[in-house]
């Protein structure tokens, strides 16, 4: 045998066309797959180690708890919930304001589904609740079914005023049936196993989405900021009217609560940088967002509220509510916005599960997951909660202060349950805006996506196209038909990808067995009377026709003139002729099984165009038609071999 240099390869064989490969790799004709029969048999077959496997994929926790180390993880897990608890504290009332929502069913919000999910979810680090892009989509359906004129009663003095408590009570109610909506498409998602559908959000799509939705967010908390009360405005371009009103607005800022804001949002974003500076060093984060019991000591011992008419989140009744149906007479309203949130939550939810997921080396189960946050909107609308997702920020706190799982999860719930049911009236004078510095401090993250756009135009710039048309769709349309433009956009430009694929003509490496663009590369000769067209997308109807075009165009045969041809030549010199271009331009996509299975289903093979005319490789088809032209003496490989 005869040694070839390191980093090259020698291979003899004969030419293989399909028939050939059937034979030399024995291909089966049996079928491992079960029939129908057989799998209706098994799925009602039921057995203990049947019965304990069901079990343990519908309830995670069945599986990790019994195994659960303390020593490894009870005090990372102690730590992590200790702080992602006293996060939740701050952004469940400052999020509840942005589903225009009283700031205790926040708390709510971060204490039931949180439970639900340390049951049923596969992932150990992401901390689930109340966000920002989230309960704005809330807020938007709460304000456009529940606004302010269908509550005007008379005042005491003869004059007109909105009950306030009917409004809530009311927004409650339209939140509530919408999470529970939101809940049973989840669910219905994961049971029939849809977590796939998801990846018809591509990441682009996704972060152009949020990046929208927090400015949306943004723009909502600048009346809190400057204590103005701009008027209420919906459909399209309402983000852009809102803006307009609060520049209008401006000369009648409150002072004193646009001092509070300032100094809060400074301090936060002070505390925040030494946090991400120092992290390495700092055994845990600061936690900055106990803030709100410094505003709420000042405000109450300082008397700003009756001195300064300052905002504060007013009534925060102690205990836990019982749990009550949500109006399923509503859902015909929220249907539509429901199945966006639906997705828009899973969508973060499973993108940042499976980051963490990577990182750490585990699998995050998407069908599950979509069972999982189902199950927390769900449960969770019975006890007057909105609907929940992972929060980005508190799910680096939970991992970055050593989360191992979701026990870290319980803890959580168990610091925001204290304080619904003993200290929760403590809150009652925190002011507003100090809850809206605290929703701007945490937006940082996702404003931070705006590098994506230097990023795509580098790197992609169809996403990047993706990216802007959804950014600029969600700002101007609102966050519903901001989705659904964005949705069919991305879909579209998928079809146009395969409708606009790269055609070229291929050439021969001398001494290679390689085929490359002889536009593209220089070495790469065409051989004389062969042509090897490829195409870069799968052919089917919507691109049939441009195929066939680019076929004559680059290859300069007319197959119309052909066929024509064909009809008046030898019947052996048309088989030849139209022989060699059929095999020309079926080689050049070294066809998959699968997809021969298909042409023999269809019964594309006959006499004129047999099976042993598929080749396993291009370079096979070229030593095949060279030997059938009778031209042995074309030099492929280099005379060294």
């Amino acid at each position: 045998m005869k040694d070839y240099p390191a980093g090259e390869y020698f291979v003899q064989r004969n030419i293989l066309d399909e028939l050939g490969l059937d034979e030399v790799a024995q291909k089966g004709t049996w079928s491992t797959k079960p029939t129908p029969g057989e799998r209706v048999k098994e799925s009602l077959r039921c057995s203990a180690s049947r019965v304990k496997h069901t079990a343990l994929s519908w309830v995670p926790v069945l599986g990790w708890l019994p195994q659960y180390s303390f020593r490894e993880n009870a005090i990372g897990d102690l730590i992590s919930g200790c702080s992602v608890g006293i996060m939740h504290l701050p952004q469940g009332m400052a999020y509840a304001l942005l589903a225009s929502l009283r700031p205790v069913f926040g708390l709510y919000t971060s204490l039931y589904p949180v439970l639900v999910y340390f049951l049923f979810g596969t992932s150990r680090h992401i901390s689930i609740g109340t966000f920002a892009v989230i309960s704005i989509m809330i807020g938007s359906v709460t304000e456009r079914l529940g606004p302010d004129s269908d509550f005007i009663g008379n005042g005491t003095n003869g004059t007109e005023s909105v009950n306030f408590d009917e409004r809530d009570a009311y927004r409650v109610q339209i939140a509530c049936s919408l999470t529970l909506l939101a809940g049973i498409f989840q669910l219905l998602l994961g049971v029939v196993r849809f977590g796939f559908v998801v990846t018809y959000l591509s990441e682009p799509l996704v972060r152009g989405y949020t990046t929208g939705s927090a400015c949306h967010v943004c723009v909502s908390q600048l009346k809190y900021l400057f204590g103005i009360t701009p008027a209420r405005f919906t459909g399209p371009l309402s983000l852009i009217y809102t803006l307009v009103d609060i520049c209008r607005l401006l000369p009648g800022t409150k002072v004193p609560e646009l001092v509070v804001s300032l100094v809060a949002l400074s301090v936060l974003i002070v505390v925040k940088e030494i946090n991400a500076c120092y992290r390495q060093k700092l055994p845990m984060p600061i936690p900055i967002e106990l803030i709100v019991i410094a505003a709420t000591i000042i405000t109450h011992f300082g008397g700003l509220t009756s001195k300064y008419s300052i905002d504060v989140v007013g009534e925060i009744p102690s205990g836990l509510k019982a749990p009550r149906v949500p109006d399923a007479t509503l859902f015909s309203n929220v249907i539509g916005d429901a199945f966006a949130v639906a997705i828009v939550g899973y969508a973060i939810n499973i993108s940042l599960g499976k980051t963490f997921a990577l990182k750490h080396g585990y699998k995050v189960d998407s069908n599950q997951e979509l069972v999982a946050l189902g199950l927390s909107n769900t449960v969770g609308s019975f006890f007057q909660c909105y609907a929940v997702t992972s929060s980005l920020s508190r799910s680096l706190v939970q991992e970055s202060t050593g989360g191992k799982t979701q026990v870290a999860g319980v803890i959580s719930s168990v610091i925001v349950l204290i304080t619904i049911l003993k200290i929760g009236a403590l809150f009652e004078d925190l002011p507003k805006a100090v809850l809206s510095t605290i929703v701007f401090v945490n937006l940082k993250g996702m404003f931070k996506q705006f590098l994506d756009v230097p990023m795509l135009w580098k790197t992609n710039k169809v996403d990047l196209l993706v990216w802007l048309v959804t950014f600029t769709s969600t700002i101007l349309l609102n966050l519903d038909l901001g989705l659904a433009v964005s949705v069919g956009f991305s879909m579209l430009t998928v079809i146009f990808r395969t409708q606009l694929p790269r055609y070229s003509i291929l050439g021969h490496m001398p001494g290679t067995g390689l085929y490359l663009d002889t536009d593209t590369y220089k070495e790469a000769k065409e051989i004389p009377g062969i042509k090897i067209f490829r195409s870069s997308t799968t052919i089917y109807y919507a691109n049939a026709e441009m195929y066939l075009e680019a076929l004559q165009e680059k290859s300069g045969i007319e197959i119309g003139k052909l066929l024509t041809a064909k009809k008046k030549q030898d019947a052996k010199l048309k088989r030849r002729s139209l022989s060699c271009m059929l095999l020309c331009v079926r080689v050049c996509g070294q066809i998959l099984a699968c997809v021969v299975e298909q042409l023999e289903t269809a019964g594309f093979f006959s006499e004129s165009i047999p099976k042993s005319r598929l080749f396993v490789t291009v370079h096979d088809a070229v030593l095949h038609i060279l030997h059938k032209l009778g031209q042995t003496d074309f030099i492929l490989v280099s005379p060294s071999l």
